[in-house]
């Protein structure tokens, strides 16, 4: 992957997903990439709601990109 070629990687999931993510990464053997984790649901919101969402990751992601 991305990660094991030196490239920051952050993925988005909502909180609803959480535990499937980490079953993911322990199975993929990639338990030092960590989700950033937003708010459910996502795809019944209105754009404005999307944008929320969106500013609720900004600092996550920032935090993930920026540590590797």
């Amino acid at each position: 992957g991305l990660e094991t070629r030196g490239v920051p990687v952050a993925v988005i999931i909502t909180a609803a997903f959480a535990r499937e993510a980490e079953v993911q990464r322990a199975a993929l053997g990639a338990e030092q990439l960590a989700p950033v984790v937003i708010t459910h649901p996502l795809s019944t919101l209105s754009e404005d709601e999307i944008q929320a969402r969106a500013i609720e990751a900004v600092s996550q992601i920032r935090t993930i990109l920026v540590a590797r």
